[in-house]
């Protein structure tokens, strides 16, 4: 997908006023945020298991090598091969590659975000492979050519007469007087559309969840069951993913998918959970003659080591912008590219540069919600706050806003002035509102009335709070 992070704020400003989008994004709050404080409720052990599956991956992180040694020897006992790709070229390539080795005409593919990273699916199709995604909101998305604005619901964005209008457009095979006015007749009718693609298909590809190093297994977690059917009915499987899924044991596992749906969707654990190890064995009933593991790098390997390491514990539950009073107003288009929200606004910065996405980590109140509910206890905030200070070392924020941490600096260090200088500014300000909650413009603020209402302090200055308690 194009990148467009470095015009986030022309993305915000049409996303505000696009009135289909915010009614949309106001089912979050229903459809996610509600269910996930049920369900934290209801486990007393659940901010222990938070603790526990931020250690595993901490330790996993610290020896990754020793533990992808044992993983790929383990994979190829299980007659599977594992591609090692460095960047988003490498392995749109090996994928190709794999395919047109098959002579592959129709893929279909699970849910991966690390597909939408590397487009895949462009890629596929200029070599003359349809790709058929097969996720409920991957598919609608698909049919109108939209990236997706949230990482486990991909459809957020849109309401139902969308959708119908989308299924109307694109499925002219089926009866023009048929219902499409329930959820279940969607749901339906895209099965019925899915079915045959899923006997057609010459390879399947997944994304994964985990790599487990003990068995060389991957897993996905979904709850539709299409996972399984791209997974097992084509030949060849492909697994794409990116080299910080990896976990050591099935125990491990388990321990962090006590915290995954419950933090994604609410549920204890999601409808299904896939365990894939290795190629058809003599008597399997079923499941692929090929399985491949393509694992993606695409900068992730220098994020090891630094302060953004903590960023590779995320497992994608999309927890943090389900809880993102930004990604509430915004939705996940306006971040620019695959990964929206809090988690976007780190990860993004690391694979495509600051340079690209530096609005991304500035777009936060640093309200510190998406860290409170993390299952892997990712300091978000802090690391937003790392990239702060890249862009402002490497001079890429305006000038206007470094002349003005300047200067703030100079009356910080002089707390006389500074108190005079901030008592002269409010009574200024006062005189500007003429009685108003709000400005809408202001001499020196432009930067800020431009894309938002600057408010007027109300009452005495925090110094003059302070100092007023201290004499009573």
């Amino acid at each position: 997908m194009d990148i467009t992070s470095p015009a986030f704020k022309s993305n915000v400003k049409r996303a505000i006023g696009d009135k289909q989008l915010q009614r949309a994004m106001g089912n979050v709050k229903v459809g996610f945020v509600k269910k996930r404080a049920a369900a934290r409720e209801n486990l007393p052990e659940f901010d222990q298991l938070r603790d526990q599956a931020r250690d595993i991956k901490n330790h996993t992180l610290e020896h990754l090598d020793l533990y992808y040694e044992i993983y790929e020897k383990k994979v190829e006992a299980t007659g599977g091969s594992v591609h090692w790709a460095a960047t988003a070229k490498d392995a749109r390539d090996i994928i190709l590659e794999i395919c047109q080795a098959h002579g592959a005409r129709t893929v279909t593919k699970g849910k991966s975000m690390i597909a939408e990273e590397i487009a895949l699916n462009e890629h596929l199709e200029a070599a003359g492979i349809t790709p058929v995604e097969t996720d409920l909101g991957e598919y609608i998305i698909q049919l109108r050519n939209e990236p997706p604005s949230h990482i486990i619901g991909p459809a957020i964005h849109l309401n139902r007469d969308q959708v119908e209008a989308s299924f109307r457009a694109a499925h002219t095979h089926l009866p023009d007087d048929r219902s499409l006015e329930e959820v279940s007749e969607l749901v339906d009718e895209a099965r019925q559309v899915l079915r045959q693609k899923y006997i057609d298909a010459d390879v399947g590809i997944t994304g994964a969840n985990y790599l487990v190093a003990e068995t060389g297994t991957s897993i996905i977690v979904t709850n539709e069951g299409n996972g399984d059917l791209t997974q097992s009915l084509p030949k060849v499987h492909i697994v794409c993913t990116s080299l910080e899924k990896l976990v050591p044991t099935l125990e491990d596992v388990s321990t962090i998918l006590r915290v995954l749906a419950r933090s994604a969707t609410g549920q204890e654990f999601s409808t299904y959970t896939t365990l894939s190890t290795g190629a058809r064995r003599k008597g399997d009933p079923d499941g692929p003659e090929e399985y491949h593991v393509v694992i993606l790098d695409n900068g992730r390997s220098d994020m090891l080591g630094t302060e953004f390491q903590d960023m590779l514990r995320c497992i994608r539950c999309g927890a943090c912008m389900n809880h993102c009073p930004v990604y509430h107003s915004v939705g996940g288009h306006a971040y620019g590219w695959v990964y929206p929200g809090p988690m976007g606004a780190v990860l993004t910065p690391s694979l495509i540069g600051i340079d690209q996405a530096g609005h991304l980590p500035n777009a936060s109140t640093f309200c510190g919600r998406c860290e409170a509910v993390c299952p892997m206890r990712i300091p978000l905030p802090k690391m937003m706050r790392h990239w702060r200070e890249r862009e402002f070392e490497r001079h890429l924020t305006p000038r206007t806003v470094r002349t003005s941490l300047s200067l703030w600096a100079f009356l910080a260090r002089r707390p006389a002035l500074y108190h005079l200088a901030a008592s002269t500014f409010i009574r200024a300000l006062k005189l500007l509102a003429f009685g108003r909650s709000r400005l809408k413009s202001a001499p020196f603020a432009g930067g800020w009335t431009k894309y938002r209402d600057l408010p007027m302090p109300s009452g005495r200055s925090f110094q003059e709070s302070w100092r007023a308690g201290g004499d009573e």
